[in-house]
């Protein structure tokens, strides 16, 4: 039995609007459009010492250091090598951080009635990241809540590599 309550109408209402899609392998996720700033091209990261494998390093994006995290890692899926990879640069509770995704699909606006719950796989199996599945143009859509993708702890430690960073860590560019 879940312990997760089933959103009520104004619930799934909050979820309705736009999302930028995107691809890790052959599923396709969405993120509210309004915690995009940008896409960019993938381009070299700084490893920084003792971060989480998820946590590529981080980038020089026009003078700011912000960190990278790695989804397909991060959600434990296999990692492909593709001329469409990207980064979106995201706010996550006031930081701005970079996801590396496969590619970028589209903008779409996802309609209340369109959106389900997750579905409820136990008490072990946390789908708290998860705002719901989107239902859009014959295809399922998992939208993510990016401020639940990464717990507290490995928020801090994507800070900390910004900050090990530029205190002059010895890193050296990821491969």
């Amino acid at each position: 039995m879940s312990t997760t309550a089933q959103p009520t109408a104004s619930q799934k209402g909050e979820h309705a609007g736009k999302y930028l899609t995107f691809f890790l392998g052959t599923e396709e996720y969405g993120l509210k459009i309004l915690t995009v700033h940008e896409i960019i091209g993938m381009m070299a990261v700084t490893r920084v010492p003792r971060t989480p494998d998820f946590i590529l390093g981080v980038i020089n994006l026009r003078g700011k250091v912000i960190p990278v995290v790695d989804l397909r890692i991060r959600f434990a899926m296999d990692v492909t090598v593709s001329q469409d990879v990207c980064v979106i640069v995201v706010q996550v509770r006031g930081i701005q951080m970079g996801i590396v995704v496969d590619r970028v699909s589209e903008v779409v606006n996802i309609a209340a009635e369109e959106i389900e719950p997750p579905p409820s796989f136990g008490v072990d199996v946390p789908t708290d990241f998860l705002l719901g599945i989107g239902k859009s143009q014959g295809r399922v859509k998992m939208l993510l809540d990016i401020d639940h993708v990464l717990t507290g702890t490995e928020i801090v430690q994507a800070a900390s590599a910004v900050a090990g960073s530029a205190s002059g860590d010895d890193a050296s560019p990821a491969t």
